[in-house]
């Protein structure tokens, strides 16, 4: 076998898309529905558009389809005998990954992500916060950028460190548009700000709100220990197997008003490993590349995948 390391990868919000999931294994779908209390699966499958991206069926609909396609993956490994050595997610991502690694049921994570969704959106009113993309600025600058934007009240911070060249403030909008103001007349070498298309200023302390309501819901969940290793998004270290379920606990409850420390997780990726994709589209690929070119990474979401990782395995 020529692979020694094989890392998964579980994308977040924003790689959703209408016919998302339509062949792979549908009786996750149908169970989803029945926790749910609602036609998850059809809204996956045929929309509309603007429904999906609500942030409560948005973060469900990614996990059930991150899980069905690992089910398919998980089939391939187990026939050349090959271990998963860590998992890592994107903001929902994680829940994902914690499925994978045995730590929550597929169910309990998919009621657990829509809870999260829905606490994220009923945090903040429609308005009050915004998120957005700063192109081409190192990440010091960035960081006192928002500081010098940050008041009592109304503040602003890093939410996403998706790779060197592309990191995302979030928090008040006001805020938001002093730090982007701050950086215009700082920082003098060409870069871009880009307001995001989004329902909440997530990963900031106007999260919080959800953070507990979520802490508090995690109660009717079961949790384990994890079987596989996993980097959390919250501090970028490396879990090893049998981590106490408290600690994962603690972790996602601070990732829903903290940072996702994407680049740095990577960071600590050996070059050698193959990262596979599990979810829908290929966003973290591109991020990956900006992050360490040598790694290679496949996407799962596409009919050739488990045929490319078949001829990798053999």
């Amino acid at each position: 076998m020529g692979i020694k390391s094989v890392t998964l990868l579980f994308p977040g919000q924003g790689s959703q898309y209408v016919g998302m999931g339509k062949n792979l294994d549908q009786a996750l779908f149908e169970k989803g529905n029945e926790i749910l209390g609602y036609d998850l699966k059809k809204l996956m499958h045929e929309g509309p558009e603007e429904e999906l991206k609500l942030t409560h069926n948005t973060q469900p609909a990614i996990l059930k389809h991150s899980v069905a396609l690992y089910n398919q993956l998980d089939t391939l490994l187990k026939k050349y005998d090959v271990k998963v050595d860590r998992v890592l997610g994107h903001s929902v991502g994680e829940y994902a990954a914690l499925v994978v690694a045995g730590v929550l049921s597929p169910y309990d994570a998919i009621h657990a992500v829509h809870l999260r969704g829905k606490y994220m959106q009923e945090a903040v009113p429609v308005g009050k916060g915004k998120m957005f993309a700063i192109l081409k600025v190192p990440a010091n600058v960035v960081e006192e950028a928002c500081k010098a934007a940050s008041k009592p009240g109304s503040e602003v911070m890093p939410a996403n460190f998706n790779d060197p060249s592309q990191i995302v403030i979030s928090g008040e909008s006001e805020a938001c548009a002093r730090a982007v103001a701050w950086l215009a007349e700082n920082f003098k070498e060409a870069h871009r700000a880009m307001e995001l298309n989004v329902s909440a200023p997530f990963h900031s302390s106007l999260m919080k709100p959800a953070a507990d309501q979520l802490k508090a819901a995690f109660e009717k969940f079961k949790w384990h220990e994890n079987k596989i290793p996993y980097i959390a998004n919250i501090d970028a270290t490396e879990y090893a197997a049998g981590t106490n379920p408290e600690t994962i606990i603690n972790n996602l409850y601070h990732q829903a008003y903290g940072p996702v420390l994407w680049t740095q997780s990577i960071e600590k990726l050996p070059s050698d490993t193959l990262c596979i994709e599990v979810g829908p589209g290929k966003v973290l690929m591109g991020l990956v590349r900006k992050i360490n070119k040598d790694i290679k990474v496949i996407p799962l979401d596409r009919d050739e995948a488990l045929t490319e990782i078949e001829e990798l395995l053999k």
